[in-house]
């Protein structure tokens, strides 16, 4: 075996101490003039540098003189001044009691701390439910038995829920709608007011139901979508307003429902098509 006596990296590690060893002894030699200027930053929100001479590694103080920051003065050290940018400082912000109640216009109908009606009742709920965290459940709302929820669910007020009913996870059903019985309805579905659900009815996730044909442009009186008894509604999902899923019809993964769906039939694609329903798939949804 053959073995070198120096090595290419030995070379090199060697010739990194020689001149450190040169820096060394030269060190000594250097006048201030002759040292490499040191590098000082200026503040945060100036984003300049400015080279001054520095010999004793000190970083200088800065002084603030009618929105100029000036360098301490120095005998080597040049009168060049830096202009400050407007800086807006922080303020804690403390609540003002003595002003005037905010108001709104009468026409805009917006209110601040309006109490709810005084004659509303207490939601009503029946046996055996299980009602997650973060779920709210507004007054003048009856549910049956055997309820259950996921999380951060919003019921609003005017609500009639049947019996044997699951909603899922994110899920909003604004006022003034009524869900059968033996509903299962999952998670981040939205259910506008005046929707009708009935029984024995699957809504996947993600499903979106509409009730303003015009939104925001004219005056239009708000109708949500009717599901009929024994409707399967796929995932992801959209549903114009006023429109009916006749009774066991099936509604595809995705599609975009423009017009009613007659009963036992299937309505695939975006805008949905209509089909009718294979002879196997007439059947009832089974929980």
């Amino acid at each position: 075996m053959v073995r070198f006596s120096q090595s290419l990296d030995d070379k090199q590690s060697n010739n990194r101490e020689k001149q450190r060893e040169q820096l060394k002894d030269n060190h000594h030699y250097y006048s201030h003039e002759e040292r490499q200027p040191h590098v000082v930053h200026m503040p945060k929100e100036d984003n300049i540098y400015r080279q001054v001479p520095n010999p004793e590694y000190q970083r200088p103080v800065y002084q603030k003189e009618d929105n100029f920051y000036r360098p301490p003065q120095r005998a080597e050290s040049s009168e060049i001044a830096f202009e400050r940018p407007n800086v807006i400082e922080k303020e804690s912000v403390k609540p003002d009691y003595q002003r005037p109640e905010l108001k709104f216009p009468p026409n805009q109908n917006i209110q601040f701390g309006v109490e709810y009606s005084p004659n509303s009742k207490p939601p009503v709920i029946g046996n055996n439910h299980t009602i997650r965290s973060n779920s709210i459940i507004y007054n003048d709302v009856v549910i049956g038995d055997n309820f259950r929820t996921g999380h951060n669910v919003v019921i609003r007020e005017n609500t009639n829920i049947g019996d044997d009913v699951l909603i899922g996870t994110n899920t909003v059903i604004e006022g003034d709608v009524i869900i059968g019985n033996d509903v299962s309805i999952q998670s981040n579905v939205y259910i506008p007011t005046n929707s009708v659900i009935e029984d024995n009815v699957f809504i996947g996730p993600c499903a979106c139901f509409t009730n303003d044909k015009y939104p925001v442009r004219i005056n239009y009186d708000l109708q949500g979508p009717k599901v009929r008894r024994g409707a399967s509604i796929g995932g992801n999902t959209t549903f114009l307003s006023n429109v009916e899923i006749g009774e066991g019809a099936i509604v595809a993964a995705g599609a975009i429902v423009i017009h009613s769906v007659p009963p036992f039939y299937l309505a695939i694609g975006t805008p949905a098509r209509i089909k009718p329903l294979p002879d196997h798939l007439k059947v009832p949804n089974r929980f």
